[in-house]
């Protein structure tokens, strides 16, 4: 049995064929409607329990439609919705969902409870958002860059900028494991964990901090921001001060590479961590990045379940 807490579980192989399979199965969907099953819906019979602790429309959309076009069924709950939100330990609503679905995608407030969840689970049990880390994002990322440019993911340069946050930490360790170069810029108080840094760095990966937004900018492939005010935040005055040197606006895309390209997992705050002229521009991905969400899910879905079948189980 495979979990999907982190891009780590995977590996840099199982990166590579999630992504290669991302890009097949988008390829397949051309002209069908949305909600029609793929050819040989390889999830037939299967159901997803999605569970959110904080809210959701991209995850949640996506990994819906996913199920749905592979052949399966999602079961969706607010954490008030089950006895969860009512003290029963995340432990025994682990083992209980074991019993009644075949796999579990739990946007959690504390990673902790995450893992937690996933130890006494007996069914996959997939990352959809914890305080430390947002992988799923970070696969709809690596495909949206390697759609757009056209080349392979450990032949580009990127630049992410603003709150050191989960979103950051996925990408930072996709560029250990994907061997990306990754420079970040933003107040040295909302830096990047540490620990997860000197790991990238331990694998190989050309992480750097770096004090403005130009030098991260300067020559970048791809630049990446989120909101400076993530959920849970209460100290929004505080965060919007320290970021505005850190906004992305034209003039700061004009030092990027030719061919640049801007991502933000959304939702955005327009006028405060990115312009209207850039995320409606023509280097804006991030409707692509959007979009891809449910063929980045169903290639999870389809390596926790085995059906990638040049990967050992």
């Amino acid at each position: 049995m495979r979990h999907f807490l982190s891009l780590a579980d995977a590996g840099p192989a199982g990166v590579r064929r999630i992504l290669d399979c991302a890009h097949g199965m988008k390829a397949a969907r051309t002209g069908r409607p949305k909600g029609a099953p793929d050819d040989g819906a390889q999830l037939a019979g299967r159901v997803l329990a999605a569970i959110f602790e904080k809210p959701s429309t991209r995850t949640r959309l996506s990994f819906d439609i996913a199920m749905r076009q592979l052949g399966g069924a999602t079961l969706t709950f607010a954490a008030g919705d089950l006895q969860l939100g009512r003290g029963e330990t995340i432990t025994d609503t682990a083992r209980v969902l074991s019993r009644m679905v075949d796999c579990v995608m739990l946007r959690a407030r504390d990673h902790a409870d995450l893992e937690a969840f996933a130890a006494a689970a007996e069914v996959p049990v997939i990352n959809g958002l914890t305080d430390r880390s947002h992988p799923c994002q970070a696969v709809a990322d690596l495909m949206t860059v390697e759609e757009r440019l056209g080349r392979p993911i450990n032949e580009t340069r990127w630049a992410w900028l603003g709150d050191g946050n989960n979103v950051a930490h996925s990408l930072i360790e996709a560029a250990g494991l994907m061997g990306f170069a990754l420079q970040i810029a933003g107040p040295k108080a909302y830096a990047p964990d540490a620990g997860i840094v000197a790991m990238a760095r331990a694998r190989g990966g050309e992480v750097a901090l770096v004090d403005t937004a130009e030098e991260a900018v300067r020559g970048a492939d791809v630049v990446v921001t989120d909101t400076w005010v993530s959920m849970g935040d209460e100290d929004g005055m505080a965060r919007r001060q320290a970021m505005q040197p850190f906004q992305v606006g034209s003039m700061l895309m004009a030092l990027a590479a030719p061919g640049a390209i801007f991502l933000h997992c959304l939702p955005a705050h327009r006028g405060e961590e990115v312009t209207d002229d850039v995320i409606d521009g023509p280097q804006s991905a991030v409707w692509d990045e959007a979009e891809n969400r449910i063929h980045a899910q169903k290639a999870i879905l389809l390596w926790l379940f085995g059906h990638l079948a040049d990967l050992p189980l």
